[in-house]
């Protein structure tokens, strides 16, 4: 699993993309059984409202800093956002993670990095389906 994956699943989570394929089935069968017209409406607008919201990564992000000892600032850090999600934000690790989300400049250059890092990190969770302010894509 990539480095980015183990981020965005901390943070997004990947049982949001298999919930609503099982919460589907139950709602249609009871909704054949019981009442078609007005149950079916019901039913189709849940599953179709819960798939369009995006997580949102501030509201988690500042959660989990919640809960830490340490206070981190993952606003801004990349090594502070991959501690916070469990991660070695070791200069190997963000270089791989660089490669993976190809970065273009020079990895022995690492405050360059970091500051694109973490941009590209805020702007591809965007992507994935958070909602992330535009002053942490910025």
């Amino acid at each position: 699993m990539s480095i980015f994956s183990r981020i965005k699943d901390a943070i997004l989570g990947n049982k949001a993309k298999a919930a609503p394929a099982p919460s589907s089935a139950p709602a249609s069968k009871p909704a054949a059984t019981a009442a078609p017209k007005p149950t079916s409406t019901a039913s189709s607008s849940t599953p179709a409202t819960a798939p369009a919201a995006a997580v949102d990564v501030e509201a988690v992000l500042q959660q989990m800093a919640a809960n830490q000892k340490q206070q981190l600032n993952w606003r801004t850090s990349i090594v502070d956002l991959m501690k916070l999600v469990g991660l070695d934000p070791s200069l190997e690790n963000r270089k791989e993670l660089a490669r993976e989300l190809g970065y273009k400049g020079d990895t022995n250059d690492s405050a360059a990095m970091n500051i694109w890092l973490h941009k590209q990190v805020m702007t591809q969770l965007a992507a994935h389906g958070g909602k992330v302010p535009p002053e942490l894509k910025d």
